[in-house]
């Protein structure tokens, strides 16, 4: 069994997997300090509420947008596993080229979140994820990474306007029914964000496919706000909120 870890801006995610099925998920929050045993005596506990031993863990994969926590974290894994983690980044095997003027600036997350979409809906296809960020990331038939947007994600937007805003509250993401029951304050900033942030997915998938010339290109989502958005439109083929992690598995199990 292999513990593959996400670690991102807001949450790290992890995952068990057996092969290529995932035996159980969890997560913590990026923002809290811990120390290194702080780290290990978490994960462990979690693990064993889900049934499963950290003797069991055979191996660990890492993909981090977070340097400020790394060292905790990796030490933790060596002291409470015994185990020395795999890091995703320049020197692992992915499958998928960078062709971008820096590969090095390419986030960890994002390489895994193309790997699955390759692996899964073959190219050209369009990895978005709806996580502190959104990230709009395209492979080609080639399999190589060729352009990754990146926009404000849609709890910054709300945030935004609660933190500018002297009379608009912080309100729930959710979309309304429709977009004319913006009646009160809270309906009209949730209607406004979420109406809004939807034109924008379905604008930037739109010009992709136009620069690609590839109006049939598939697009898979993945993130915390993913559902929300994808419910509203229907350019977005499928919904994966273990992408992450699948192609962290995939990676691995290229370089094990």
């Amino acid at each position: 069994m292999i513990l593959v870890m996400d670690v991102g801006n807001t949450n790290i995610v992890l995952g068990a997997m057996e092969g290529d099925k995932l035996i159980s998920s969890f997560r913590l929050t990026t923002q809290t300090p811990r120390t290194s045993d702080e780290y290990g005596v978490t994960i462990i506990s979690m693990l064993n509420q889900k049934g499963i031993k950290h003797t069991d863990i055979k191996a660990i994969i890492i993909a981090s947008v977070v340097p400020d926590i790394m060292y905790s974290l990796t030490n933790c894994i060596k002291r409470y596993f015994g185990l020395k983690p795999m890091i995703v980044g320049p020197g692992l095997k992915t499958g998928i080229a960078i062709r971008t003027d820096n590969p090095k600036e390419v986030g960890a997350g994002r390489i895994a979140n193309c790997v699955a979409a390759y692996e899964r809906l073959g190219g050209p296809c369009m990895a978005i994820d709806f996580g502190t960020a959104t990230t709009y990331d395209v492979v080609n038939e080639k399999g190589e990474f060729i352009a990754g947007i990146t926009s404000p994600g849609i709890r910054i937007c709300a945030d935004a306007m609660f933190q500018r805003a002297a009379q608009l509250p912080h309100i729930e993401i959710k979309k309304t029914k429709s977009i004319l029951d913006a009646k009160n304050t809270i309906t009209s900033m949730q209607t406004g964000l979420v109406y809004g942030y939807i034109g924008q997915v379905e604008y930037i998938v739109k010009k992709v496919k136009e620069a690609l010339d590839a109006p049939h290109m598939k697009v898979i989502a993945t993130g915390g706000y993913a559902k929300i958005i994808q419910d509203g439109t229907d350019v977005i083929d499928y919904y994966d909120g273990l992408l992450t992690l699948k192609g962290l598995n995939i990676i691995y199990h290229k370089n094990r």
